[in-house]
């Protein structure tokens, strides 16, 4: 049953993390009847542009977080970005709070070093051989163990934030301290991963619903600094090696349960497919559905915590995804080259509203069909170009 929003009998979703992804979850959740609230540790993110209400809090901030949730306390909890208090969640959940897709798997996915022995010490999955480090011996000694290559993160972070490929022993101390930099939250260790030279990265779009579990055509991706920067869908793969890939994503997602979209990434070198991780929301690599599927990512992610139908997910062609950053910081910001970007056949525009820019920073994405991946990939590209950030 779906209440009526701003009455008595609401259904209340509140957002953990308003950005773009959650300005996406907000309008699917209220072209079904659901009343949004947006929380974000910024004013006038996204997805506040859109809820019913919106507040600004630090989410890694117990008191704060427990004061909103009190005030406004929503029928289901959404956590949209790595940066909340987990620990607390998991507090919620036991009282009767409905926390999507459950407290565990949030807990779990934003520190990698729980989803990483979730996977492979316990479900058994193929993943790059690791080692944990918090102080600059322990990495030293992790480094000698992986070897060099090797990639080090924070175990927890987000967008790329702090990770690195480590090539030279000269760097180490650089590498450390840029991951412990990079951390979110009270992260005080990092992780030294052996670096797999694969032959493409996809991200597995894995629903469970009330019907069972589903999968979305994998979407290839390419990263810049450990950041999406494009991807496309469907990308080319041997049945066998999307089968397993399929196999070791209902593994992962069963394990962490609930209901929702995760994003699986997994590395693929000939016919091995190795577990890379997984996030129990909408995947930004997938923003390509908006334009690829008769259902996007968003809209899946809200018919399954609503416990809605999810029908078979069905390809519209071949489609892709490329950001659109911002160069340096302003206040004031304006877009132009939106006419020319929207002049490429095939393309459309998806500018975020971010109140302010800093370098690198995600302001938008364009999308693009192409008669095949690559085609698309260039419309992609070249209408994200044509858009020009202006510092007003």
């Amino acid at each position: 049953m779906i209440g009526t929003p701003l009455k008595n009998s609401a259904t209340r979703m509140m957002l953990l993390g308003s950005g773009e992804l959650g300005k996406e979850v907000a309008l699917e959740a209220q072209r079904l009847g659901i009343e949004v609230i947006a929380v974000d540790r910024y004013a006038d993110a996204p997805a506040m542009q859109v809820a019913h209400r919106s507040h600004v809090i630090d989410m890694l901030d117990r008191e704060q977080l427990d004061r909103v949730v009190r005030l406004e306390n929503p029928s289901l909890i959404v956590p949209e970005i790595e940066a909340i208090n987990t620990v607390y969640l998991l507090e919620l959940e036991k009282e009767g709070f409905n926390v999507i897709p459950t407290a565990r798997a949030a807990n779990l996915t934003m520190n990698r070093e729980g989803i990483r022995r979730l996977a492979a010490e316990e479900l058994g999955l193929p993943t790059a051989a690791y080692r944990f480090a918090t102080s600059m011996d322990e990495f030293r000694e992790a480094v000698a163990a992986i070897g060099l290559p090797c990639v080090v993160k924070p175990i927890m972070s987000s967008s790329g934030k702090g990770q690195s490929v480590l090539r030279d022993a000269a760097d180490l101390e650089r590498c450390f301290k840029y991951a412990m930099e990079g951390a979110r939250g009270a992260s005080d260790k990092v992780i030294v991963e052996q670096f797999i030279p694969f032959d493409y990265e996809i991200t597995l779009l894995t629903v469970r619903h009330a019907g069972g579990t589903s999968f979305c055509p994998p979407i290839g991706h390419r990263q810049i600094d450990g950041d999406y920067h494009e991807s496309w869908q469907p990308t080319p793969m041997v049945p066998a090696v999307l089968a397993e890939a399929q196999r070791q994503a209902e593994a992962v997602t069963g394990a962490l349960g609930g209901r929702g979209i995760f994003g699986v990434e997994f590395f693929v070198t000939g016919d091995k497919v190795w577990f890379s991780e997984v996030s129990p929301r909408p995947h930004d690599t997938g923003m390509v559905t908006m334009i690829s599927q008769n259902l996007s990512e968003f809209e899946l992610h809200v018919r399954a915590i609503l416990g809605l139908p999810v029908p078979q997910v069905e390809s519209l062609g071949c489609a892709a995804s490329h950001v659109i950053l911002s160069e340096g910081q302003a206040a004031e910001v304006a877009f132009e080259g939106v006419a020319k970007a929207l002049e490429i056949p095939g393309s459309k525009l998806r500018l975020f509203g971010k109140p302010d820019t800093r370098k690198g920073r995600r302001m938008g994405v364009a999308l693009a069909f192409g008669a095949d991946c690559d085609e698309a990939r260039q419309k992609a590209e070249q209408s994200a170009h044509c858009v020009g950030i202006v510092k007003r």
